[in-house]
């Protein structure tokens, strides 16, 4: 069968510079495909650590969630926890976008939970974000205007059991 070719220290930054490209495309198979390849040959890169992670969650509404499990144990080898929080919210928030466009019976509820999640990752991020970066309460006020905006996406209603006897 073939096998990998190893890309070189020098090709590094170029690769990762087509991540990005390839994102944009919206072509993220091709772009993790990359990071992988980027990761082999240098296995803590940051950035392509970071965009293997977004590749990865770009392809959760396509791929029945698939990646969730490889994205969220990527977090472990970021070096910095304010982004392992602020990339952590990222997942969440995707995850919470495919369940609310898939829109089955309880979707809005689930992804209810899951941008409260994200929103509690954000909200970490922000408390550890360097000055000047206000990413985390971009991404929080993203997820606030999404449950203003979709009635659908709530909290689901506790129930409560009577007992008949």
């Amino acid at each position: 069968m073939f096998e990998l070719k190893k890309l070189s220290e020098t090709g590094i930054e170029g690769a990762l510079s087509k991540v990005e490209r390839y994102r944009l495309l919206n072509e993220p198979w091709q772009a993790e495909s990359i990071c992988r390849d980027v990761l082999a040959t240098d296995p803590d890169n940051q950035r392509a650590l970071v965009m293997l992670i977004l590749s990865l969650t770009d392809q959760f509404g396509g791929s029945g969630g698939m990646g969730f499990d490889e994205a969220r144990a990527l977090l472990s080898k970021l070096e910095r926890e304010y982004e392992r929080a602020y990339y952590a919210g990222i997942i969440c928030e995707r995850r919470a976008k495919v369940h609310f466009e898939r829109g089955h019976p309880g979707s809005g509820e689930v992804a209810y939970d899951w941008y409260k999640k994200a929103m509690d990752w954000f909200e970490k991020a922000e408390a550890l974000s360097p000055p000047g970066n206000e990413d985390a309460k971009l991404r929080w006020n993203t997820c606030v205007r999404v449950l203003k905006k979709h009635p659908t996406v709530k909290q689901a209603q506790q129930q409560t059991q009577v007992m008949l006897e």
